[in-house]
């Protein structure tokens, strides 16, 4: 990963919008930005200098990880001394900050740590996130490890086809994906993990539970793992028994729908094109209704990034982007199916990350 090109990338954006410093407190982004992966840190940046401040617990941590920038240990209250350091830098009158990860209690906090003259006039919220964007884009060694991430997804899932049988509960099930996740390698999930059976997988989150899996009726798995700070993201479903006519139906409709959609991904298309490549197929087949979120999302560091693949989002695709395809349809009540899959961008096309079969498998 090379840090100092990332800083140095962020510094462009400050020219561009003229702001001399900003500082950085939303934890992926810090990770991104220098490395480091503790709890509590906040990244100072100026047009010619970057310094992380962090609490006692980490001396170690932070001197092995933290590439592009300096690092300074301080007792408590790492912002408050980042506002402070930046309020004493060189042709530093202004001081950005990202809104949409800052609390009122902080920014009250980072003013009372100013002298009464600077608490009015030095901090000063930006219009756009600066570092979010930069992470939309992911390099050859980020999507190398998504890889990684993805393809330890698919060995679980294969491994869970030889554990599930009718009667486990469903909690039984995400122990044990979570348990071999752990042995392989995983940090950890993405999010916590969906298992949801029978008239249950009509909930889009139907998160395990003491429910016992049916002898007959679909099986929704919706999982991750966390891979060197990179989140993975996939979901089958399956069908415990046979299927009746209408379910195999709605699968067939769902998959058709899942396939259209990766197969409109490619640099220079709109979110919205691929959302629409997924929700006309499901329209055509009467299930419009059914289809109750969006088509993906963006996914790296956060399980959750933009761009959002969704009704009407004008933002283009570019390469690079790693997105998720996830369409489904949904029957209170009844059943639900979803298929998502892992995308990379090209110029070309997309690249699937998550390998495992998508024709309906039977147990």
């Amino acid at each position: 990963m090379n840090h100092l090109k990332r800083i140095g990338a962020l510094r462009k954006c400050l020219v561009e919008i003229d702001s001399p410093a900003v500082i950085i407190t939303h934890l992926p982004d810090v990770r991104y930005l220098c490395g480091f992966t503790g709890s509590s840190a906040a990244l100072a940046v100026t047009r010619h200098a970057a310094q992380l401040f962090t609490d006692g617990r980490y001396i170690a941590q932070a001197a092995e990880e933290v590439q592009a920038a300096k690092v300074e240990i301080i007792p408590s209250g790492p912002s408050v001394a980042a506002v402070q350091w930046l309020a004493a830098q060189p042709g530093v009158d202004s001081v950005s900050f990202d809104g949409t990860h800052t609390t009122v209690s902080e920014l009250s906090k980072w003013k009372a740590g100013l002298p009464a003259a600077l608490r009015r006039k030095l901090l000063k919220a930006l219009d756009a996130p600066l570092v979010e964007p930069l992470r939309w884009l992911k390099d050859p060694d980020e999507i190398e490890i998504m890889a990684e991430a993805a393809e330890l997804g698919c060995r679980l899932f294969d491994h869970l086809l030889g554990f599930i049988e009718p009667g486990q509960t469903e909690v039984a099930v995400a122990a044990e994906l979570e348990y071999q996740a752990r042995l392989k390698g995983a940090e950890s999930m993405s999010f916590e993990s969906i298992v949801a059976s029978g008239a249950r997988s009509a909930l889009p989150h139907g998160r395990a539970t003491v429910a016992k899996l049916p002898k007959r009726g679909f099986l929704t798995l919706d999982f991750g793992v966390i891979l060197k700070g990179y989140c993975s993201d996939m979901t089958r479903t399956l069908c415990l028994g046979k299927p009746t006519n209408r379910e195999l139906q709605v699968y067939e409709t769902v998959l058709a729908a899942q396939e259209s959609a990766v197969a409109a991904v490619a640099a220079g298309v709109s979110c919205g094109t691929v959302d629409e490549a997924a929700r006309s197929v499901l329209r055509s087949a009467g299930m419009a209704e059914a289809f109750s979120h969006s088509t993906g999302h963006g996914v790296g560091l956060e399980i959750h990034e933009s761009p959002r693949i969704g009704a009407g989002q004008s933002s283009l695709l570019v390469p690079g982007m790693v997105i998720t395809i996830e369409p489904g349809a949904y029957f209170a009540g009844e059943f639900g199916v979803r298929i998502e899959d892992m995308v990379v961008v090209t110029r070309t096309g997309g690249t699937v990350l998550t390998k495992s079969p998508k024709a309906l498998i039977q147990l």
